[in-house]
C-alpha cells in the first residue's frame, strides 16, 4: 500500500467527520480533495464503496426513524439516474469530468452560502427533481449530497431523521454506482484490501462527527465548510486552465 492511500485514509476520516457535522455528506469535501492526490476514477470507485459503509454507520447511529415517503420519492429517481451518471464517466473525457465537478461544486457552494436553498418548497415535484439531479451528479462527478441535503432541508426533518433518511437514500445511490464503477474497472480485486480500513474509517468518522456535532454551532460551521470547499474548487479550476 503506497503513501497515497495513507493520505487517502486521512482525508476520508476528516471528510467523514466534517460531512456528518455539516449535513452535506462527506463526498462534497472528500472527492475534490482526494482527486488532488489520486487518479479521479479510482477516487470515484473507492469513494462509492466507502460510502456504502459510511451510510450503514449513519443509519445505525442516528436511529430516530426514517421518513419512508420522502426516502422513496427522493431515493428511487436518485438510484435510477446515478446509474446513468456513473455510466457516462466511461464516455466523457476524464479532464472534462473533473472540470465539471469543480464548477458544479463551486456553483453549489455559492448557492448554499446565498441561502437560496431555503426557498425550495415541500412538493413531490421537488423531491423527484432533487432525486434526479443528486443521483446523476453522484454518478458523474462523485458527489450529489448537497442537492439531496437542500431538498431534504425544505421538509424540516428533525436532525437525526434528516441524517438517517439521507443515509438510506445515499445507501441505494452508492450501492448502485459502486456496481457500475466496479464493472468499469474503477475498483478492482487489488483494492479489496482497502475494505477493512474503509469500514473502520466510516464507523469512526460517523461516531466522532456525531459527538462533535453536540458542541459546534451548525449554522457557522456550515459557512466554514463551504468556504473550504469553494476554495478547493477554485484552485482546481485554475489548475485545469493552466494545464
Amino acid at each position: 500500500m503506497n503513501q497515497g492511500f495513507y493520505l487517502f485514509f486521512l482525508l476520508a476520516l476528516l471528510a467523514e467527520i466534517v460531512g456528518t457535522i455539516s449535513g452535506f455528506g462527506s463526498s462534497i469535501l472528500f472527492v475534490p480533495l482526494a482527486s488532488l492526490f489520486i487518479d479521479f476514477k479510482l477516487v470515484l470507485g473507492i469513494t462509492a464503496v466507502f460510502h456504502v459503509f459510511s451510510n450503514l454507520s449513519k443509519i445505525f447511529l442516528f436511529q430516530k426513524g426514517i421518513h419512508q415517503n420522502i426516502a422513496l420519492k427522493l431515493g428511487i429517481p436518485a438510484v435510477l439516474f446515478v446509474i446513468l451518471g456513473a455510466y457516462l464517466t466511461s464516455v466523457i473525457p476524464l479532464k472534462e469530468i473533473e472540470l465539471s465537478m469543480n464548477l458544479i461544486i463551486l456553483g453549489l457552494t455559492v448557492f448554499l452560502i446565498s441561502g437560496a436553498g431555503k426557498k425550495i418548497k415541500q412538493t413531490n415535484f421537488n423531491l423527484y427533481t432533487g432525486g434526479i439531479i443528486s443521483g446523476f451528479l453522484a454518478g458523474l462527478i462523485g458527489t450529489g449530497g448537497a442537492i439531496r441535503g437542500i431538498t431534504l432541508a425544505a421538509f424540516g426533518l428533525e436532525k437525526d431523521m434528516f441524517i438517517a433518511t439521507s443515509a438510506l437514500i445515499d445507501l441505494g445511490v452508492d450501492s448502485s454506482r459502486a456496481v457500475v464503477y466496479i464493472m468499469q474497472g474503477y475498483f478492482t480485486s487489488e483494492h479489496l484490501i482497502l475494505i477493512p480500513f474503509l469500514i473502520v474509517i466510516a464507523v469512526l468518522g460517523s461516531y466522532l462527527g456525531k459527538k462533535v456535532l453536540a458542541f459546534i454551532p451548525e449554522k457557522y460551521f456550515h459557512y466554514v465548510v463551504l468556504g473550504v470547499i469553494g476554495t478547493i474548487s477554485i484552485l482546481q479550476t485554475i489548475q485545469y486552465f493552466r494545464a
